[in-house]
């Protein structure tokens, strides 16, 4: 590495090591919060800005605040807060002291379920707008947020060469994805392939060494630019694949085709994919639109526009496949769209329970990680306990696998489900419960499970 960078480099990282410079992190959700855990349990003191001022105390008195993250982290981070490697604030001028020498924008890139800038055009703003020009090294930033493609081109690049600061003398930029899978603790920041890009080779070898103190497994990119379109294509084909999943699955109802999948994803170069009632979460649904967007030459995509199409359909195919049955109300376990997350973001659940109660559906709700309040107000049905609360619905739907679900004994299930006619399993967790005559079972993608068996083949 040489030129003017390189000759900055060391000294960032050297700080960053001493304990003489910080990193500063733009949000305290899954990602912000764990990158600062991460890098302060290896040494370098991390400050953490977030508009929450409850998480911001949580994290402040030593508590990981977010349900089951400590399973996926490893370590506990009390002992980090006390010894001063890591706090959080919601002042952000805490960001900007003189020995932040890199900042993590861990913010939102969605809202109201569409793409979504506006948070990184005020972090942006907000870090030119304070950064000191008389410092010997300049500041790096490096994104982990999910971006549509050439956001860093149409927002970051623009605004700092708007700004007294020189790109690529005061200011440097990164894209570094992240890919994290928070049920699954073997897949984490420390271990999983981590994409990378900067400005320039310089900028990309000086994120190496910095991302290099907690990551062990760094796969560098051309430029930015190119990292950028990685999370975003990635998700993707994951998308297609689902979504060709349900299709196959509605194409073909007198067909297991749950099972027929899980035969296809023997093959070795063949991912598996499940029907479902709908993707959820920050990336899935969105990732074909990040595509879209990212693109003049949306038509040459359609593929992933008639994604877009049918995975939004998908609740109102099961909600309409549930009233047909003569079915008159309905329990859902899950608001979270994965078991043992507490992230609702566009889950289906949201989906599913409108489009019931659009056709008169009595509609209850459970989730272990939610609130009551919050369960009523998110999704305007009756928040009920599980697994008693069940008793007397007709139908229930199984969205997430949460543990509890899968816990529970059979008998205090079956005994709250004497009334149910029909379930629904996501997940397919209930698939060995032995349940009564009067109840029809199916799993997602199993024989008829939408009601649409045609006549069988002569």
């Amino acid at each position: 590495m040489d030129g003017p960078v390189a000759d900055s480099a060391d000294g960032i990282v050297s700080d960053l090591k001493r304990g003489s410079g910080r990193i500063a992190v733009w949000g305290t959700g899954f990602i912000g919060f764990s990158t600062m855990a991460n890098f302060a349990n290896r040494g370098v003191r991390a400050v953490g800005y977030d508009i929450d001022a409850e998480l911001v105390d949580r994290i402040n008195d030593g508590e990981i605040p977010i349900d089951n993250l400590e399973y996926w982290l490893g370590f506990e981070t009390g002992p980090l807060v006390e010894d001063g490697l890591m706090h959080a604030t919601t002042d952000v001028r805490e960001l900007f002291a003189d020995d932040i020498v890199v900042h993590f924008l861990a913010i939102p890139t969605e809202k109201n379920g569409v793409p979504w800038d506006g948070a990184l055009r005020t972090v942006i703003d907000d870090v030119i707008d304070h950064h000191d020009f008389e410092r010997e090294d300049p500041v790096l930033l490096i994104v982990e947020s999910t971006l549509t493609p050439g956001m860093t081109d149409e927002v970051v690049v623009p605004t700092i060469r708007e700004s007294e600061a020189e790109l690529g003398h005061d200011v440097l930029i990164g894209v570094a994805p992240r890919r994290d899978w928070f049920i699954s603790p073997d897949k984490n920041l420390r271990t999983l392939p981590r994409v990378f890009g900067g400005q320039n080779a310089e900028t990309t070898a000086l994120m190496e060494r910095v991302l290099g103190i907690v990551c062990r497994n760094l796969v560098p990119a051309k430029d930015y630019e190119h990292a950028e379109l990685v999370k975003s294509i990635e998700n993707a084909y994951r998308h297609v694949g689902i979504t060709l999943a349900n299709q196959l699955s509605r194409a073909y109802p007198e067909i297991d085709m749950r099972e027929v999948l899980r035969l296809v994803g023997t093959k070795w170069n063949i991912p598996t994919y499940y029907p479902s009632v709908g993707t959820g979460g920050y990336c899935i649904p969105l990732s074909s639109q990040y595509v879209l967007d990212g693109t003049d030459r949306p038509d040459e995509l359609s593929i992933l526009t008639e994604t877009i199409e049918t995975d939004s359909e998908q609740p109102t195919v099961v909600a309409e496949a549930i009233v047909e049955r003569g079915i008159e109300s309905v329990a859902i376990c899950g608001l979270a769209y994965k078991g043992d997350v507490k992230v609702d973001v566009l889950s289906p659940t949201r989906h599913l329970v409108e489009e019931l109660q659009n056709r008169g559906v009595a509609v209850g709700v459970n989730d272990p990680y939610f609130d009551r309040e919050y369960v009523e107000e998110t999704t305007g049905a009756r928040a009920i306990e599980f697994p008693e609360g069940l008793f007397g619905y007709e139908s229930v739907v199984v969205i997430a696998d949460h543990r509890k679900y899968e816990y529970m004994p059979e008998e205090r299930v079956l005994s709250a489900l004497a009334d149910c006619e029909l379930v629904l399993d996501n997940p397919a967790i209930w698939e060995d419960v032995s349940f009564g005559e009067g109840t029809e079972y199916s799993y997602t993608g199993g024989r008829d499970w939408l009601g649409r068996r045609s006549e069988p083949r002569q």
